[in-house]
């Protein structure tokens, strides 16, 4: 069945490793809209890290962002959102600081932290083309936190973190490494897959006319929800397993390859 609808991952998928959507990206996201093929955006990114990207490919769908957990129009309107209940996120927190590692709290729209020059700030704010709000005491903003962000070094140590953080919450909250670097706690019950499932059914798009790419585990979950997925090059081995095709890497212009060949079947 001919692909209706696209939706994509952001950060090691639609733009390159330093953050940029190449020329090749944004002519295949025009290529869709020429073809009157829907595109948007999930992402583990807050709504203000999209509103760039919104703007400069003219998105016109809702946006998935935090892992789909909060919804917003492509000039950030709020559309739904959920949070993570307020004791799993203090569990989450006090988990994280033992294991000596830097903290982001993400609520009330603002991105929070306690030390705006630890590890991976600057690549932060590059990413999301805003500044953090640097607070002495993040417990305040626990009752009201979209996402919670652990922040290391330490790959090999974040990984199994992930792990034990992922079975000591399971039910509770979403824990995947967005990045190697970053470790996620997202509210539970809801993924980029029940994001896609909710905007194919919005539109009237069967599963079998949406395509999904992606890149990283979290990534699986949207590609259960689409006929045809693909996965980045540069995607973990199990990732590329999960989906129906791969392509080139992100930093090839692998999107866009993807975009060519796999919807619109050029050679």
């Amino acid at each position: 069945m001919a692909i209706a609808l696209v939706v994509s991952d952001v950060d090691g998928t639609l733009v390159t490793d330093d953050k940029r959507l190449t020329p090749a990206a944004i002519a295949a996201v025009r290529r869709l809209g020429s073809a009157g093929i829907g595109f948007t955006l999930a992402s583990s990114r807050p709504p203000v890290g999209l509103r760039h990207l919104a703007e400069a490919l003219d998105l016109r769908l809702p946006l998935g962002a935090f892992n789909g957990s909060t919804v917003c129009t492509p000039d950030l309107r709020p559309i739904s959102e959920r949070l993570i209940p307020e004791s799993v996120a203090r569990e989450a927190v006090a988990r994280l600081d033992a294991a000596g590692i830097d903290l982001w709290v993400f609520a009330d729209g603002a991105w929070n932290l306690r030390d705006d020059r630890a590890p991976y700030t600057d690549l932060e704010r590059r990413t999301l083309q805003t500044e953090p709000s640097v607070v002495p005491d993040l417990s305040p903003l626990l009752g009201r936190a979209a996402k919670i962000v652990g922040v290391s070094r330490d790959h090999a140590g974040l990984a199994r973190l992930e792990e034990a953080l992922a079975a000591e919450l399971e039910g509770r909250a979403a824990v995947h490494c967005s990045q190697p670097y970053y470790l996620d706690v997202t509210p539970p019950g809801i993924d980029k897959g029940s994001f896609v499932a909710d905007l194919g059914r919005q539109l009237g798009i069967p599963r079998q006319r949406i395509a999904t790419l992606g890149d990283a585990a979290n990534d699986i979950a949207l590609f259960r929800e689409s006929g045809l997925s693909i996965a980045m090059g540069n995607a973990a081995p199990a990732v590329r397993q999960a989906a129906s095709a791969v392509t080139a890497g992100n930093n090839e212009d692998g999107f866009a390859r993807a975009i060519n060949r796999f919807v619109f079947g050029d050679a």
